[in-house]
């Protein structure tokens, strides 16, 4: 797959983090941490991969305090540097449910970014490692893993909700009940610290 190593990945968030600074670096890391160890419980996921992914999903955010468009500022990013498979997880990563309305936050693209983005979410069928990034994004915070209810409230209550947000928090907690599936045990137990994280203000 065309990602980085774990060593440049770590280069990349570094020098991310010294030019917009804030809670979404360790939101990154935890979100890799989270994806290294459910992957390391599916035998159809590497967790390298898996952790580099995580690592990298929010690597749009590089270039400043934005919403929407942070997803297409990390694709084009990464796309540069020959990294599509990471690429694409910047695109993903943030609709759990196939529809580009259903963003929490604001939409700062252009007319022609978003209309990209909506083409391609359209089109692409998600893999597995698609929505397990989705799911670790919906399950950490930049305090620690977190239940998946504390995440997505937070994000309402810092964005805001639109007609399509209960469908979307639907389709998380499939996603959530599909690995548990396949992995065969809660989520949670491969989350250390999720019930002091969950429970601190």
């Amino acid at each position: 797959m065309k990602v980085p190593s774990i060593e440049k990945a770590k280069l990349l968030l570094s020098e991310a983090g010294t030019l917009n600074p804030g809670p979404w670096i360790n939101h990154s890391i935890y979100t890799a941490d989270a994806a290294h160890n459910i992957a390391s419980y599916h035998k159809d996921l590497d967790p390298e991969i898996a952790y580099i992914m995580g690592y990298l999903h929010d690597i749009g955010r590089r270039y400043g305090i934005s919403n929407m468009r942070h997803i297409i500022d990390g694709y084009s990013f990464l796309s540069q540097l020959g990294y599509e498979d990471c690429a694409r997880i910047c695109l993903t990563h943030s609709f759990p449910f196939k529809d580009t309305d259903s963003y929490s936050g604001n939409n700062d693209c252009t007319s022609e970014e978003f209309n990209f983005i909506k083409e391609y979410i359209a089109g692409v069928d998600y893999s597995a490692y698609d929505e397990l990034i989705q799911i670790c994004d919906a399950l950490t915070t930049p305090k620690g893993f977190c239940l998946l209810e504390k995440r997505l409230v937070d994000v309402a209550l810092r964005y805001g909700i639109n007609n399509l947000t209960i469908a979307k928090w639907g389709a998380t907690f499939q996603i959530k009940k599909k690995f548990e599936d396949k992995i065969g045990r809660s989520i949670y137990d491969l989350l250390p610290g999720v019930k002091e994280t969950t429970f601190v203000e």
